[in-house]
């Protein structure tokens, strides 16, 4: 879940990464703070010691410089890093990653939909599905896909907020609303 906290840093990110002149890709720095994200939330030490207020934010940074020296990031993200380790802001990375990656589609020019399907949808259905929900959306749409059995069939779309209910459980349930309604 995207915070407040961590969109307002997104975006500053994103400024910096988007500014004319930067030479930063921006998809590679999303994945650079992905990874970085995934080593700290799998070491559970690297955690403790950035979370932890007797730990000085200057031996923070020397930790963070020491692991992604042969990553090689890009200095931007490393100096952002540091700025959420002064801001104590580190345990707002994950929300930070999602919500740089809203804004990373938003300003080129994507829409988010998530897909839920009763069975795994192949290739074609995909490509088929995200160019209806782009038609429908004015805007190039990148799905992000799940699979739930309960639907029986069809899809579920959610594109901002508006639901588009193709499954067999909803055509089932709107066929009993209005049955209900005539009685």
């Amino acid at each position: 879940m995207i915070s407040a906290i961590g969109a307002r840093y997104a975006k500053a990110l994103l400024d910096i990464v988007m500014a004319r002149g930067s030479g930063v890709d921006p998809h590679k720095v999303l994945e650079e703070l992905r990874s970085i994200g995934d080593m700290i939330d799998t070491s559970a030490a690297l955690k403790s010691a950035l979370l932890s207020p007797a730990v000085s934010p200057g031996r923070k940074r020397a930790v963070i410089e020491r692991l992604i020296e042969p990553l090689a990031v890009a200095k931007p993200v490393r100096n952002f890093l540091f700025v959420i380790i002064d801001h104590r802001r580190i345990t707002q990375l994950d929300s930070i990653v999602d919500a740089y990656d809203e804004l990373l589609d938003q300003r080129l020019g994507f829409i988010q939909a998530e897909v839920t399907s009763a069975s795994l949808l192949d290739e074609r259905q995909r490509a088929s599905l995200e160019a209806e929900l782009s038609r429908l959306a004015n805007r190039k749409a990148k799905a992000a896909y799940a699979i739930d059995p309960s639907l029986i069939g069809g899809v579920v779309a959610r594109v901002g907020s508006i639901v588009y209910d193709g499954s067999v459980r909803g055509q089932l349930e709107r066929l009993r609303v209005k049955l209900l309604s005539e009685n």
